[in-house]
């Protein structure tokens, strides 16, 4: 199966402290892959090496067969990735629209934005009758739906989600996946940071499991479901 991200060996260090030890993991066009692990396992900090928004000790980041380690965050968006961060991290005090549009930074294509705009709206019809509110006013789950919908105006080949769940409440969570599910359907290439181990792996083709930076095991979602040592460690 060819990958359209390959990472190998991949290392990265805070100050002196290792976040990742020599990784290897990998995304082939059209799968949704789970990254899952306790708090401090390093997940975050993979989808940031790939985003090149912390430096690399070590290894190498491939995306669509070129080498990226030391690309800048722009030249990564340009070249097809876009990330969904932990915490939404919306522009507050601009509205849902000036939001979105702010997605399709690296883009000139104004035709193509202005459809994507509306093709946004009609894939999360909350937005669209929000369009002229203030992103900081609203719902947490409001909030991650714009930012998906953000990250997707780059027309991302690969789109990175990091923690979608983190406090929102089950029946918004539950909202969320559906949505997560549809783009996987739609073709739509994921690589998923999950706290809710049990939900990721049901939405996934495979998984990787990382332990304080470390790759602890991997393999196709449905068998790590299975997995006795990762069902008492993060399945509950």
């Amino acid at each position: 199966m060819a990958m359209l991200l390959e990472i190998s060996d991949l290392s990265v260090s805070y100050g002196g402290i290792r976040a990742l030890e020599g990784i290897s993991i990998g995304v082939a066009a059209g799968e949704l892959v789970t990254l899952i692990g306790a708090n401090g396992a390093g997940k975050t900090t993979t989808l940031r090496a790939i985003s090149r928004l912390v430096g690399i000790s070590a290894g190498t980041i491939r995306f669509d067969g070129r080498d990226i380690s030391r690309a800048r965050p722009d030249e990564v968006v340009r070249l097809g990735i876009a990330q969904v961060p932990e915490g939404r991290r919306m522009l507050a005090r601009q509205s849902v629209l000036d939001n979105l549009l702010l997605g399709a930074y690296t883009r000139r294509d104004r035709a193509g934005i202005a459809a994507d705009v509306e093709q946004q709206f009609a894939r999360f019809p909350r937005l669209a009758e929000r369009r002229k509110q203030l992103a900081g006013t609203l719902s947490g789950g409001e909030q991650q739906m714009l930012a998906i919908a953000r990250a997707l105006m780059s027309r991302p080949r690969l789109l990175l989600l990091d923690e979608p769940s983190l406090g929102l409440a089950p029946l918004v969570v539950r909202q969320i996946f559906a949505i997560i599910r549809e783009l996987h359907d739609a073709g739509v290439t994921i690589l998923l940071v999950e706290q809710n181990a049990n939900l990721a792996l049901q939405s996934a083709d495979r998984g990787y499991v990382l332990e304080a930076g470390r790759l602890a095991t991997a393999g196709p979602a449905a068998a790590l479901l299975q997995d006795e040592r990762v069902r008492q460690a993060y399945l509950g």
